[in-house]
C-alpha cells in the first residue's frame, strides 16, 4: 500500500491512545494529527494537549462537542426509546458516530489521507468508528493498531509505555484502572474483577452515582418539560441540551439512580460484561415514555415499541449513518409532533417513579375514561358487539374442535 502521509488519530490523552500516537509515528513514519472530542468527560482532557505537544504533534484539535452530542445524537435516540437488549442506554455507542464525523471533517481540513482509532479487535467500537468513516469518506484509509501490532496484553502495553516515557495512570491501590469510557450520557467500566460475571462491582469504582443505600432518606421531586419529544426545561427552568442532561446527571447521581450491571452480546460475536452509570439518561427515558403515554395514539405507540429494538441495534452495531436508521428517525420524529407537556417524577434511593403528567395535546379524555357517570359520552352497550366481532374467529375454531371426532 502507499505510504501514509498524515493520519488523524482519535486521541483522549489516556494510556492507549498515547501509546498509539507514538506507535504511529514509529511504524508509519507519518505526521499525526491529534483530535480529542470533548463530550463531557470532565478533567480527562485537560492534559491531553500538553501530552500531544510533548510527543511532537504539531496539529491538535480539542473540540467542544457537548451541545452537538446531546442535541443531534442523544436526544434523537431517546425520542425512539432505544435501549439495547432492553436495558442498555447506548452511552458509548451513540458517541462514536459523532467522533467519526469530526475525524473525517478534520482529515478533509488538514489534508490527511488516513484516520486511526484506539478500539480493540475484540470490541464493537472498531465497527462503529469505521462504519462512520466509510459512510462519510469511502476512500479513507483506516489504521487500527490493535489489529496490527503485537502489544496484545496489558503487560506489553505497560512495558511499551515505560520504554517510551509515557505516563501510566494508577488507581488508589497503585494498579492500572478499570477500562472506562465517559461522556455526558454515561460512564462504562470493563476489566479487572468485572471479567468475572459472578463478582460484584467494587463500590469505589463508581463515579457519577452514590449507592442507593447511601442516597438521601428523603424524596426528590422533579418536573421535566418536553417539546416535540425533547426535554427543554427542568422545574420550569429552560436549559440547553447539554446543560439539561448535566442537571439530570447531578440530581440522578445524588439519588443513586442509573447503575446497570450487564452481560451483553457484542456485535463481533462474544458476550462481555460491563457496568454502566447513566443517571440522567435513566430519568430522561422514563419521563419521555410517560409523556408519550399521554400524547401518542395507541397504534403509533405500539409500532414505536416494535421498532425500538431494531433502532437500538442499529446504533449499537455502528449503523448510525445507514439509510435504514435515517428512515427510522424520520418516522420517529414524525411521531413526536404532539409529545409536549410536563412530567412530574419522584426520585428515591435508586428508583424513578412517574407521579404526574399533563399536556395541552393530551389524548386522555376524563369524560370518557371516568368510572363515574359519563353522561352518555361512552355507550357501554357498544362493547358487546365489539367483543363478539373480535371473538368470531375464536368461536369458529372452538366449534370446529367440538365437531372433530
Amino acid at each position: 500500500m502507499n505510504p501514509v502521509r498524515k493520519v488523524v488519530l482519535a486521541y483522549s490523552g489516556g494510556l492507549d491512545t498515547s501509546i498509539i500516537l507514538r506507535w504511529l509515528q514509529e511504524v508509519y513514519q507519518c505526521e499525526v494529527v491529534a483530535f480529542a472530542a470533548d463530550l463531557g468527560q470532565g478533567a480527562e482532557l485537560t492534559e491531553a494537549r500538553d501530552k500531544a505537544v510533548a510527543m511532537g504533534v504539531k496539529e491538535i484539535f480539542i473540540e467542544d462537542l457537548k451541545e452537538e452530542f446531546v442535541r443531534d445524537f442523544v436526544f434523537p435516540m431517546y425520542r425512539a426509546n432505544a435501549l439495547y437488549e432492553g436495558v442498555y442506554h447506548l452511552g458509548t455507542s451513540i458517541a462514536r458516530p459523532l467522533i467519526a464525523k469530526k475525524q473525517i471533517e478534520i482529515a478533509n481540513q488538514t489534508g490527511a489521507d488516513a484516520v486511526s482509532h484506539g478500539a480493540t479487535g475484540k470490541g464493537n467500537d472498531q465497527v462503529r468508528f469505521e462504519m462512520g468513516y466509510y459512510a462519510l469518506r469511502p476512500d479513507i484509509r483506516v489504521i487500527a493498531p490493535w489489529r496490527e501490532w503485537d502489544l496484545t496484553s496489558r503487560e506489553k502495553l505497560l512495558a511499551y509505555a515505560d520504554a517510551h516515557g509515557i505516563p501510566v495512570a494508577r488507581d488508589k491501590r497503585g494498579e492500572s484502572p478499570y477500562s472506562m469510557d465517559r461522556n455526558l450520557l454515561h460512564i462504562s467500566f470493563e476489566g479487572k474483577i468485572l471479567e468475572d460475571p459472578w463478582r460484584e462491582p467494587e463500590e469505589e469504582m463508581f463515579v457519577l452515582t452514590v449507592s442507593p443505600e447511601k442516597a438521601p432518606d428523603r424524596v426528590t421531586y422533579l418536573e421535566i418539560t418536553f417539546e416535540r419529544g425533547d426535554p427543554v426545561a427542568i422545574d420550569g427552568e429552560p436549559l440547553s441540551p447539554a446543560n439539561l442532561l448535566a442537571r439530570l446527571n447531578q440530581v440522578g447521581g445524588a439519588n443513586g439512580i442509573g447503575r446497570l450491571d450487564l452481560v451483553e452480546n457484542r456485535y463481533v460475536g462474544m458476550k462481555s460484561r460491563g457496568v454502566y452509570e447513566t443517571p440522567g439518561g435513566t430519568i430522561l427515558g422514563i419521563a419521555h415514555r410517560a409523556m408519550e403515554s399521554l400524547t401518542l395514539d395507541r397504534e403509533v405507540a405500539h409500532l414505536k415499541d416494535e421498532l425500538a429494538p431494531r433502532y437500538a441495534a442499529l446504533i449499537y452495531n455502528g449503523y448510525w449513518f445507514s439509510p435504514e436508521r435515517v428512515m427510522l428517525q424520520t418516522m420517529v420524529d414524525a411521531s413526536q409532533e404532539n409529545v409536549s407537556g410536563v412530567v412530574r417524577l419522584k426520585l428515591y434511593k435508586g428508583s424513578v417513579q412517574v407521579v404526574g403528567r399533563q399536556s395541552t395535546r393530551s389524548l386522555f379524555a376524563p369524560a370518557i375514561a371516568t368510572f363515574e357517570d359519563d353522561h352518555g359520552a361512552y355507550d357501554q352497550a357498544d362493547a358487546g358487539g365489539f367483543i363478539k366481532l373480535n371473538a368470531l374467529r375464536l368461536r369458529i375454531a372452538a366449534l370446529l374442535r367440538q365437531k372433530a371426532p
